[in-house]
């Protein structure tokens, strides 16, 4: 078991590690440039140099890059669809780069089209960037909470790209606040087991490579993606407790994505996620 949170890149983006090291993060997660915006400054050789012997330095494994907010492989709009695959691309590229382990992907949302048609565009999107780019890194496909018109929120949709993109290259992410949101129950001990045993029959857990480890806001299938700090929500440190023991799961890297109200924050979640991982029996306090 590794644990981490989303580190900022701000700066160099080998000043990510720098921060990661301060947190006492194992594994850790990045954007590889401004998530809000088409526009990215070119890394330069002399960051990457750095990042990686860093990242050596400190032990951090595995680095995982997330894909920027804007880009939606499942929209139905010609000309969104054709700039998010540039910068899907563009973005696997500077993952490989790098040297990142995984580029975790969220599924985007057919905005109106229909489930069916919204797969089949991702589908149609993805395996052009794989046919393009040809990554070394692993793409993992993210599970969401069901919000407006989002894929991801069925296992079935992480099935069907599996089934129609083809490369051997693809895994999964899963995400407790999503998949909470989403109406698996991953609370409740059995609610856990189940859920397990039903990812292993529709998809498979060789294809689980990562969690991102987050509280939830709002109840069990809510729908609503409203990440909380660990222990502190409608999972509570026994949900989360069970999650991070279960013999299927501990072995994974756990990516904290809670808020940061302040920089002590990142830091908390950290050790509470130890104290939780360390304790397999009894009620935690």
């Amino acid at each position: 078991m590794r644990i981490g949170v989303h580190v900022s890149i701000a700066g160099k983006i080998d000043e990510a590690i720098d921060r990661a090291a301060v947190l006492g993060c194992e594994t850790i997660q990045i954007f590889s440039r401004n998530p809000r915006s088409w526009k990215s400054k070119p890394l330069e050789a002399k960051e990457i140099k750095s990042f990686k012997k860093k990242r050596l330095q400190y032990n951090i494994y595995p680095v995982l890059v997330h894909i920027p907010y804007l880009i939606n492989l499942a929209t139905p709009k010609s000309k969104l669809w054709k700039i998010s695959i540039s910068a899907y691309i563009e973005d696997i590229i500077r993952t490989d780069m790098l040297g990142a382990e995984y580029f975790v992907t969220h599924l985007g949302a057919h905005t109106g089209s229909g489930f069916e048609a919204g797969l089949k565009k991702f589908c149609q999107g993805l395996s052009a960037v794989i046919k393009k780019t040809k990554p070394k890194t692993m793409i993992l496909l993210e599970t969401c909470a069901g919000e407006g018109t989002s894929l991801g929120s069925r296992f079935e949709d992480i099935r069907y790209i599996l089934d129609n993109v083809k490369s051997k290259n693809i895994g999964v992410c899963w995400d407790t606040c999503h998949l909470y949101a989403a109406g698996y129950d991953i609370k409740s001990s059995k609610g856990l087991d189940n859920t397990i045993k039903e990812f292993e029959k529709k998809i498979g857990l060789k294809y689980l490579k990562a969690i991102h480890l987050n509280d939830a806001k709002k109840p069990l299938g809510s729908r609503v993606d409203r990440h909380e700090h660990i222990g502190k929500g409608t999972i509570n440190k026994d949900g989360i407790r069970r999650i991070l023991n279960h013999p299927k799961l501990k072995a994974l890297p756990f990516i904290i994505e809670t808020p940061s109200d302040n920089p002590k924050d990142d830091i908390e979640n950290i050790k509470i996620g130890r104290r939780l991982a360390c304790l397999t029996t009894g009620k935690t306090r």
